[in-house]
């Protein structure tokens, strides 16, 4: 009996010391607002981007985020929406706002960002998880907007680099139709004059042939000019970049958008721990992790890192930390990530692989900084005329 009454006092003494935690648990509230613009139909037996790019990054990240904070009195909330339109994201932005919501990670293009920047509340913080504009980094940037994904020029910069570390300087771009691809394109020609490459030859894909058949017979013809190092192809959505390796006019390296890319993930990344967080992110979703999921990963963990060192969730005081000196992300890319203070960009090594093996990782040894060498990716800050910080 003496010893049932000691449990029991135990017990009440352990429900007592439980109770003021639970009344002060710090819930963070985060929106996610996806929405990605039909693509039209593809001219190429290219595999289509999973539907939930982004979306399931999230969901691992609030996962890993109540993972630590279920030991210091934090609970983090996740409210996805899914749109079908810009207006409908907009909507969706501003209702999750009046329920109070002032975080938010955004996969979504430019146009719908600036809108949802334009609508929203004065300490509202956005993470843009899914556009990579310059113009967002260098003229139209918001004191409250900070982006996970790597920008345009990031991704030519760290393949710039690599063309000019082998000396293939020699360079034939072929640059496809849409938006997309001319911003690629236009981000690579400043790449280009960056890191000493030479365009002997800048042409337009203006073809609407099914390449499915005259792939052997038109790109021969199409990549016949002199001599040339590689074959740099600008086509974001796979309409005939997939058919260019192989069929150029001379046996020449394709890279680019198609052949070895820049990204800002992929499943062949396996060092630094990254095979634990792909294995992890397989289990979750049944598919590989891809850029738009670790830029959604990267911005919610961001948060819950933030929150973890100030015990707060004060959206002004998360953004101020995220551009601070103390900010650190561990990343799974072999080097501690950080923001740059004048843009909102994080900075991070840059990938590059072909579908089944990793090449390398930029930025590379030989080009230098003053104060960060992942600075040497993108427009640096006497570069931008961007100042969000201060």
């Amino acid at each position: 009996m003496v010893f049932c009454n000691r449990l029991l006092a135990a017990a009440l003494a352990t429900l007592i010391i439980a109770l003021p935690a639970q009344a002060d648990t710090l819930t963070v509230r985060i929106g996610y607002l996806h929405w990605i613009p039909d693509q039209g139909p593809v001219l190429s037996n290219v595999i289509p981007a999973p539907e939930d790019s982004g979306l399931r990054g999230t969901d691992l990240a609030i996962a890993d985020n109540r993972t630590t904070g279920k030991f210091l009195g934090q609970n983090y909330l996740l409210e996805q929406r899914i749109s079908d339109s810009q207006a409908d994201t907009v909507a969706a932005f501003e209702s999750l706002q009046k329920a109070g919501i002032d975080l938010f990670v955004v996969n979504a293009p430019a146009s719908a960002l600036t809108a949802l920047v334009n609508a929203a509340d004065e300490h509202t913080l956005l993470m843009n998880a899914g556009a990579k504009d310059d113009d967002l980094r260098t003229v139209e940037c918001h004191p409250n907007l900070v982006h996970t994904i790597p920008s345009y020029s990031m991704l030519t910069d760290a393949l710039g680099q690599w063309l000019n570390q082998r000396r293939w300087q020699q360079v034939f771009m072929i640059t496809g139709p849409t938006d997309e691809d001319q911003a690629w394109a236009q981000a690579f020609r400043r790449s280009a004059k960056r890191f000493g490459l030479d365009l002997v030859a800048d042409k337009p894909w203006t073809f609407d042939t099914d390449l499915r058949r005259m792939a052997s017979k038109e790109l021969p013809v199409f990549t016949q000019h002199g001599d040339y190092d590689a074959v740099v192809v600008a086509d974001v959505h796979g309409d005939f970049g997939e058919y260019v390796p192989f069929n150029t006019w001379l046996p020449r390296p394709v890279v680019g958008t198609q052949g070895m890319s820049p990204v800002a993930w992929h499943r062949v990344v396996e060092s630094w721990g990254a095979a634990q967080l792909q294995k992890r992110f397989s289990d979750l979703a049944d598919r590989n992790m891809n850029n738009e999921d670790y830029a959604a990963w990267a911005a919610v963990r961001s948060i819950g890192t933030a929150v973890t060192q100030l015990g707060e969730a004060n959206p002004t005081s998360i953004r101020n930390f995220l551009l601070g000196d103390q900010f650190q992300l561990a990343g799974f890319k072999g080097r501690k990530l950080t923001y740059r203070s004048w843009n909102g960009q994080l900075r991070q090594p840059i990938p590059l692989v072909h579908p089944r093996g990793l090449v390398a990782q930029a930025p590379f040894d030989g080009y230098l900084h003053p104060n960060s060498q992942m600075d040497t990716l993108g427009f640096d800050e006497p570069e931008s005329t961007c100042r969000i910080s201060g």
